[in-house]
């Protein structure tokens, strides 16, 4: 463009005026071409890069969005996740004071409402001492799961041992005073696991069923295996007897039931009746007896490694079974 004009000036003005402005023509032209070809055209490089730059904060804001969005939205599906967890917990929590209220629910009468009373504070107590208990023996397994894999010595290891299995014998004292406040409540399996109670036999586990299971998970030696299926066989025996009693208990406490003579108003002389509850602890008592017994003679015919490794089975086995009702549990409540 402005080499055009240039040649024009050449053409038209003679040369003493050509070398009179010779200097401040270039000079302007110098300062034109200078403002003609770099002014303007970045003028222009900047208003197309405007656009590009509007664009790219724009893309730029709409993906952070999207991640805040998507980090919203996971936090939401965790609460909700923790939420339906803590509404679980609660309705077992009432299906489990729906239960003891049934089986706490009296006569009519005021002597009646207070000895339900009493027993329903002889159950709360032993239902926080079972809680502890089993939150107790998880821990002793694990430090004897420890124990067993590390260099400790068979002495302290026996101590661990002697610990846990004086454990277990808690268990049984306050099950024996559980009993004495409400036998019925005890034998019905309410305070354990649903999954637990489908193997519920006289207030607790089989003695039997209990070496069934530890066995296969020890390695034995010949005599050992054989000193210990005759003491599954001794546990039957017992089991038998004791499943004998049960169902001869049963029988005359329904016919004590029946027979009662009738004292009017709709109210029957149940003594003979209460007895035969009483006779109920007994039973429940000489169940758990068997149950200790068993286990200390089982880890009489082990060594100190083997009756680690069978109590470690043991309260693992018996974890499991409350793991998987809690599973079963959730899984009930899974929408459809």
């Amino acid at each position: 463009m402005w080499g055009d004009f240039k040649g024009n000036i050449y053409q038209d003005a003679g040369a003493t005026m050509i070398m009179e402005m010779d200097t401040k023509l270039d000079n302007q032209l110098s300062e034109g071409t200078s403002h003609t070809t770099h002014g303007p055209s970045s003028k222009c490089d900047q208003e197309a890069s405007k656009p590009v730059d509007k664009h790219l904060r724009r893309l730029a804001q709409n993906r952070e969005a999207a991640r805040k969005s998507r980090l919203r939205k996971k936090a939401y599906v965790q609460q909700l996740e923790v939420s339906r967890l803590k509404l679980i917990h609660l309705e077992q929590e009432l299906e489990q004071t729906k239960a003891q209220c049934a089986l706490m629910s009296g006569g009519a009468n005021a002597s009646q409402h207070g000895l339900a009373r009493a027993a329903n504070s002889g159950i709360a107590t032993f239902e926080i001492a079972y809680e502890q208990w089993v939150e107790l023996q998880n821990k002793k397994t694990n430090n004897l799961k420890t124990a067993l894999n590390s260099d400790l010595d068979d002495i302290e290891l026996d101590k661990l041992i002697q610990d846990t299995l004086n454990h277990y014998a808690n268990l049984f004292n306050i099950k024996a005073t559980a009993a004495r406040a409400d036998v019925c409540y005890l034998i019905s399996g309410v305070w354990k696991t649903s999954t637990e109670r489908l193997f519920l036999w006289i207030g607790g586990f089989r003695p039997s069923d209990l070496l069934k299971v530890l066995v296969p998970q020890l390695k034995l030696l010949d005599q050992q295996s054989h000193d210990l299926y005759n003491l599954i066989q001794a546990c039957q025996q017992a089991e038998d007897s004791l499943s004998q009693g049960m169902e001869k208990l049963q029988q005359t406490l329904a016919e004590a039931v029946a027979c009662g003579q009738d004292l009017g108003g709709g109210h029957y002389e149940m003594r003979n009746a209460i007895d035969k509850l009483e006779e109920l602890v007994r039973l429940v008592i000489q169940a758990d007896y068997v149950r200790h017994e068993t286990l200390q003679q089982t880890l009489r015919n082990l060594t100190t490694r083997q009756a680690a490794q069978g109590l470690i089975s043991l309260g693992e086995y018996l974890q499991r079974l409350r793991d998987l009702s809690s599973a079963w549990t959730m899984r009930l409540c899974e929408p459809a």
